[in-house]
């Protein structure tokens, strides 16, 4: 049999009887055959630069010198002899399938290392590869990811072992104790996520109608922990829909179907992008009129060029915006206690708004003798909660709910017109893409040039309760590889200008050049990131507004390879 991409398990270790020391990457965390295409389900787990603090967040005594090596593939066959995965189902129906399991390396020019696999049952027996089965490829840098196959959609518990080849020992993994959910250490630390209730005057409103049967839409902006990363299923297991549900729960009248919800997290996203899909994703192009709207970017935000001004004005649009909805803050934590909220809580500050802050409640705890919930409860991954997680989200902006509830209500609105925390330069920004600018009068002329192509891989998210994913900027402009470069270029009357694109880890794709009015004022790389995800960035400011000729150019380069233009978004 030829080896390499060979599937060689399960079957059991060589010698079974012998115990080997163990690293855990996943300890019955839960998985999701989510859709992902006709008949395509399953779910990805993406590796790079993420293994050393997985497996030391599982067990923080771990010598950081192994936990480094498993990142990398040298140093993961030197540590490593065997995986071991166990899988079982939630759903007694789907015992007896399996799923198929691979754990992909990487090299320098991208995911085409040596791929382990083998087929888990979904009944909790492990199935076990050992990595001397495989043949590996020359150039091998990092470990990619990990891809589960799932035969149709269902969720389960997984656990990944990492087993030690002889003579290496690393301590015991003590599992933790169950959150208790239940009691009154638990409900003192999601009380501390109580930043400031704000201004109760909209809030006050939104629960009224509630109350009294009348419609309300609650709508939720942010990143990938917005979009429900972490959350098995995703569509019910995350934050939004939990909140979602609290506040019904406490506050609609009868069963809550006159309670509507618009989930519209991305991931990997800040608030500039935000303020580009606010009317797409948020507002879908008029047909939704929100009555709360919950942002979510403070762990996004590193990612805003404008350094909170993008964040303020996303807020303002929002709250000027239709329906004139009540805007919350939510300020999510990253597993390094990392998030912005010291600067984009300024925000909350200037208008006094209520701010929920989730760092505030479970990050201190984190260090305590006995912890409420532990970090490795508390993270799916480095970035993301898990249900346990999610759970508290929830239960934080539940918190809020019920202290807005019980505040009195402030005499007057918010004032949005006093001197801005951080900036508001955005407040006012239209966006566009393909097949609405016609709809732009700001637009006076367009000449796509070669971006005559439609892009078949964008990125995808799962939107409101829904579990398939859906791409986002859909109506875009694409330049293929192999055909012959032509700049597009745009007539538009603005004072400032975004560019949306697609970021890419496809070494196909190629750089541009845009240019206003003859000058250069952006150079842009689709591969510096290096996934498929949107990206807005600013190429052109002004003092006034004015007519500007666009010309977005492919690199002399790259001309043979792709490029796509997803959207603008300008200000008049």
């Amino acid at each position: 049999m030829e080896l390499g991409n060979a599937v060689r398990g399960p079957k059991a270790p060589k010698d079974p009887t012998k115990k080997r020391a163990v690293v855990y990457f996943m300890l019955d965390d839960a998985v999701e055959g989510r859709p992902l295409g006709p008949n395509v389900f399953g779910e990805v787990h993406y590796l790079e630069g993420r293994v050393t603090a997985k497996v030391a967040s599982l067990l923080p005594e771990l010598d950081s010198e192994i936990a480094k090596k498993l990142q990398l593939c040298d140093g993961f066959r030197e540590l490593v002899h065997s995986i071991g995965v166990t899988m079982i189902s939630d759903e007694k129906e789907h015992r007896g399938e399996s799923i198929s399991f691979a754990l992909q390396c990487r090299t320098a020019t991208g995911y085409n290392g040596t791929r382990y696999t083998m087929q888990v049952p979904c009944n909790g027996t492990e199935a076990v590869l050992e990595l001397e089965d495989y043949e590996v490829v020359e150039g091998e840098t990092s470990l990619a990811s990990i891809n589960l196959d799932f035969p149709s959609y269902f969720t389960g518990k997984m656990t990944i072992r990492f087993y030690l080849k002889d003579g290496i020992a690393v301590p015991e993994l003590i599992p933790d104790p169950p959150v208790a959910f239940d009691s009154d250490a638990y409900r003192n630390m999601i009380l501390k996520s109580l930043w400031q209730v704000g201004n109760t005057y909209r809030m006050k409103r939104v629960i009224e109608k509630a109350r009294n049967g009348e419609d309300v839409t609650i709508a939720y902006i942010g990143g990938s922990i917005t979009q429900g990363a972490g959350a098995k299923p995703i569509a019910t297991g995350c934050y939004a829909y939990r909140s979602y549900e609290a506040f019904k729960k406490r506050f609609a009248k009868g069963k809550g179907e006159h309670v509507h919800y618009v989930k519209a997290g991305v991931g990997g996203t800040p608030s500039e992008l935000g303020l580009t899909r606010y009317e797409d994703d948020v507002l879908r192009c008029g047909s939704v009129t929100p009555d709360v709207v919950i942002v979510e970017f403070a762990v996004n935000d590193a990612g805003d060029e404008t350094n909170g001004v993008c964040y303020e004005s996303l807020v303002l649009k929002a709250m000027e915006g239709p329906g004139k909805p009540a805007v919350i803050f939510l300020f999510s934590v990253f597993m390094d206690d990392y998030n912005l909220q010291d600067n984009l809580s300024r925000v909350g500050i200037c208008y006094d708004l209520p701010m929920v802050s989730i760092k505030n409640a479970v990050t201190p705890q984190f260090y305590e003798e006995t912890p409420v919930i532990t970090k490795r409860q508390f993270f799916y991954d480095l970035y993301h909660p898990t249900n346990e997680g999610h759970r508290i989200m929830a239960d934080c902006l539940d918190v809020y709910f019920a202290a807005a509830d019980e505040a009195e209500s402030s005499e007057t609105d918010v004032d949005l017109e006093k001197e801005p925390a951080i900036g508001n330069r955005y407040r006012s920004l239209k966006a566009f893409g393909k097949d609405d600018v016609i709809d732009h009068e700001a637009v006076s002329f367009l000449d796509a040039g070669s971006f005559t192509e439609t892009d078949t891989a964008l990125q995808c998210v799962e939107k409101d309760l829904d579990a398939f994913v859906s791409p986002e900027y859909p109506d875009h402009w694409m330049h293929m590889a192999g055909c012959k470069a032509e700049s597009f270029r745009m007539r538009i009357a603005c004072k400032d200008l975004m560019l949306v694109y697609k970021d890419s880890g496809d070494p196909s794709f190629g750089c541009v050049d845009v240019y206003v009015d003859g000058v250069l004022t952006r150079s842009i790389n689709p591969l510096e990131v290096g996934w498929n995800h949107c990206n807005a960035v600013i190429v052109y400011q002004g003092e006034k507004s004015a007519v500007h000729d666009v010309e977005i150019r492919l690199n002399p380069e790259d001309g043979s390879k792709n490029f796509t233009i997803l959207g603008f978004g300008y200000t008049e």
